[in-house]
């Protein structure tokens, strides 16, 4: 996390400040914003990967203060309007299309305000995968299964509990029941009550939409910005079919016990 507060030149309203980020993901606040901010990301990678990197950026609910543009060679393109309320929306980029410029807007009393974000870069297939656009909810291949399975943040066995629906955010929360645990990047899936049983929360579009229904699923996704994101979810039996066929023939891309 980053912090910084406009008022420590308060008298320079025209100031701008260079910020540098070495981490591949955080988050900026900004407290009482006058002048800008130029983001610099320089992650701790070699330099020629950074053409093969995305960034994206979430802003906080009640980010408010500032524009945030999109800045290369001195040209700017709005990102973010001060005061766009859109909940969970997520904005990304390729690396080398721009820094961020977050300018703040004129303010009767700038004390009110706080400008903030989360960011991550990835590579450019992961954001792709998460940001599908011409067919975010069409079933995976055998193929791109196999695959998932191999890549994603988690893998599990387990059922649909139930299904919140948010249509502010127009998005679906999967309350998923974990029968097997196979993998997961963070503690997203956890033992709950004295029962034991592993539970978690899932994340996806509402216009996939995903009902409570019986059977197994295997489920597949990425973290972003702390949460799960849906990937690939074949019905097990069917994945267990995919995956003893790949197998047989030794086209499975890597192993994984699908009982």
């Amino acid at each position: 996390l980053s912090s910084l507060s406009g008022l420590t030149h308060e008298s320079h309203r025209k100031d701008v400040e260079q910020v540098y980020l070495r981490c591949s993901e955080g988050s900026i606040e900004w407290m009482y914003p006058t002048g800008a901010l130029i983001v610099n990301l320089r992650p701790n990678t070699s330099p020629a990967s950074y053409k093969h990197l995305t960034v994206c950026i979430k802003p906080f609910k009640d980010s408010a203060g500032a524009n945030i543009y999109l800045e290369k060679t001195g040209e700017l393109k709005l990102l973010v309007r001060d005061g766009e309320r859109s909940p969970s929306k997520v904005y990304c980029f390729g690396y080398d299309q721009g820094g961020l410029f977050v300018e703040a807007t004129p303010q009767q009393d700038i004390s009110r305000k706080i400008t903030g974000f989360q960011y991550e870069l990835m590579s450019r297939g992961i954001a792709s995968d998460l940001h599908t656009v011409s067919a975010p909810c069409r079933p995976c291949s055998d193929t791109e299964v196999l695959l998932a399975v191999c890549t994603s943040d988690f893998v599990i066995r387990g059922s649909i509990r139930d299904v919140t629906n948010e249509a502010e955010e127009q998005e679906s929360i999967i309350h998923v029941g974990v029968n097997k645990l196979y993998r997961q990047k963070s503690k997203v899936f956890q033992l709950t009550g004295e029962s034991g049983n592993w539970r978690g929360q899932i994340k996806t579009l509402l216009e996939c939409g995903v009902r409570p229904g019986d059977g197994d699923f295997l489920f597949t996704g990425r973290m972003h910005f702390g949460e799960a994101r849906l990937g690939c979810a074949p019905r097990f039996k069917d994945f267990q079919r995919m995956y003893k066929e790949a197998k047989d023939k030794g086209l499975n891309p890597c192993e994984i016990g699908p009982d």
